[in-house]
């Protein structure tokens, strides 16, 4: 899909994905979660949306895809995070979309959901990102989850506790890309090469392109 055409089907759908943009920071609001020290939970879920807005075309496969990718984008968290069951989930995405929109759009926000564990790793194991791999559009909305908790975690306003994330997300990049490649030839299932770079840039402080170019060719 070319740019302007997922941009011209995002306006198109504008008003549904407003609504589904709304209901997400409310559910998170009903639960009292923040981002960070202070900020609405829904400051994260925009951030992660924005992404979507600027690289969704090189994922996106035709315009019945584009409300679902949306709507995981803004509710990827909430099975995880606000008490929803898959099938509150599912039932919330019925309100804007056909029963196939809705299954594809619950089951990108399924992926996402961590496991149970104790740790960071046990939470997010080879299972977790087995799943994400094989589910339509997951790879991407995690890379944009990544993108954005990462973003705001090297942001220089964010003291100690950003500076520490920033460590562990770089000890996790060599890891954490190879996980969510499934090397398929759907888009639906590739993680963009400009959202790695993306990515690259602000968690590494001199970002050699054609040397992560190379290697990514390679893989």
């Amino acid at each position: 899909m070319t740019q302007e055409e997922f941009q011209a089907f995002r306006e198109k759908y504008a008003k549904q994905i407003e609504e589904i943009r709304l209901a997400a920071h409310q559910l998170h609001q009903s639960v009292n979660q923040v981002y960070g020290d202070d900020l609405p939970y829904g400051f994260h879920l925009d951030m992660v949306a924005e992404s979507v807005n600027s690289y969704g075309y090189l994922v996106c496969a035709r315009e019945e895809d584009v409300v679902p990718l949306y709507f995981g984008s803004f509710f990827h968290d909430s099975i995880e995070d606000t008490r929803q069951t898959y099938h509150d989930v599912l039932k919330r995405a019925r309100k804007w979309m056909t029963e196939d929109q809705a299954l594809m759009a619950t089951e990108i926000v399924y992926a996402l959901t961590n496991d149970k564990g104790r740790t960071r790793a046990e939470r997010a194991g080879e299972k977790y990102y087995e799943g994400i791999r094989q589910t339509p559009y997951a790879p991407f909305v995690k890379l944009c989850d990544r993108l954005a908790n990462v973003t705001y975690s090297c942001s220089v306003d964010n003291g100690r506790q950003g500076n520490r994330m920033r460590e562990v997300y770089k000890e996790e990049m060599p890891h954490f890309l190879p996980s969510l490649s499934s090397n398929s030839e759907d888009p639906r299932l590739q993680i963009p090469f400009d959202v790695v770079i993306a990515l690259a840039e602000v968690l590494i402080d001199e970002v050699d392109r054609d040397a992560i170019r190379k290697q990514w060719l390679e893989d």
